[in-house]
């Protein structure tokens, strides 16, 4: 991988790539190992960007399908192994109120972390739509769903 690709395509989108991979990983050392391979498969299918759309709407998809097969394939958890993050010198991991919602985010099912981020990150429910490769109706009603779920997560965790 080279320096002015890390520079040009990864860096400008270093925020994405976090918020996404700790939406999937349970720990810090799986939270690098997704990380390090999304930022793999970015640079490996970087000749299958076409343009069509922007290269952000490129890297969420990457991202999502590489942390969605890697967590698919992983065993399944129970709650007690569904401790938050630890605190990281990474400013990403320090907020307390911030490790509970990703905690809460965890425990969601997998189209619906998925769906959930891009609604945080304030996309269009067209881009949502063309990220996730899906049509424009159902989002609002499912974004809603999701927010009702995570706050009943929530309710009592963040006064």
């Amino acid at each position: 991988m080279s320096e002015d690709f890390v520079k040009i395509y990864l860096q400008p989108h270093e925020g994405i790539l976090v918020k996404i991979c700790r939406a999937y990983a349970y720990s810090q050392e799986e939270f690098e190992d997704l990380y390090q391979e999304v930022c793999l498969q970015l640079w490996r299918s970087r000749d299958k960007f076409e343009g069509r759309s922007k290269w952000s709407t490129f890297v969420y998809r990457v991202a999502l399908n590489v942390c969605l097969s890697l967590t698919r394939s992983r065993k399944p958890r129970t709650e007690l192994e569904e401790a938050p993050l630890p605190t990281a010198e990474n400013e990403a991991f320090a907020n307390e109120d911030v490790r509970l919602l990703y905690g809460a985010i965890r425990r969601l099912a997998e189209a619906d972390r998925a769906l959930i981020l891009l609604y945080l990150e304030e996309k269009s429910y067209k881009e949502m739509a063309e990220i996730l490769g899906t049509n424009t109706s159902h989002i609002g009603v499912k974004i809603n769903r999701i927010k009702k779920r995570l706050k009943k997560q929530l309710d009592g965790t963040l006064n």
